[in-house]
């Protein structure tokens, strides 16, 4: 497996992008104009990412794309929005929560296929697909609850919506893929 290419790991452009999401979220949740990006710099390149939104240590959204052709700002604003007020997990994040509001951003390599002997838990995340069925699950999952390389694969297997048992057959693609992770001052809380 690749790892992720060098493109944002300074902490001005993990700061920049943070702060982005934030405006992106606050934006979102007092229905307000979003902002503008610059198209410079980490906001240019192009890549898969989530964003994971927790308040007072608690995950309230998580929401991304994993492969696109928008430019990082465009796709970081989509997921801070949708992440604040469209996961379906979640009720959309109020107005008086902003101030205890934490956020995560992961940033994707393109993910390729991967044998199980090959997944190194808390480095890899995990993509299992079948016919329109398809579930993720970021690297950072597997660590916080102390999966396997077995049980990682079940539980993605179940976020697809197919039986936990279905990476084992042929007509299953597994994916991985690495992130570059950064945030705002989180703490460990679960991400789905």
């Amino acid at each position: 497996m690749p790892s992720l290419p060098e493109f944002a790991h300074s902490e001005e452009d993990h700061r920049s992008l943070l702060n982005f999401a934030r405006q992106c979220v606050y934006a979102a949740v007092q229905r307000s104009d979003a902002p503008d990006a610059t198209m410079a710099g980490p906001f240019s390149f192009i890549c898969g990412v989530f964003v994971t939104l927790h308040v007072k240590e608690k995950l309230r959204g998580c929401i991304g794309v994993i492969e696109t052709a928008e430019p990082l700002a465009a796709s970081i604003a989509h997921c801070a929005a949708g992440a604040a007020l469209h996961d379906p997990r979640f009720s959309p994040i109020r107005i008086e929560e902003l101030e205890s509001l934490q956020i995560e951003i992961s940033l994707l390599s393109p993910p390729l296929p991967i044998r199980l002997e090959e997944i190194e838990i808390g480095r890899h995340g995990l993509i299992v697909a079948k016919d329109r069925n398809r579930g993720l699950l970021l690297p950072q999952v597997a660590v916080e609850h102390a999966l396997d390389r077995e049980t990682f694969l079940s539980e993605t297997c179940r976020k697809a919506s197919l039986p936990r048992d279905a990476w084992k057959t042929d007509d299953v693609q597994i994916l991985g893929f690495t992130c570059e992770v950064f945030s705002d001052g989180i703490s460990s809380g679960s991400r789905e």
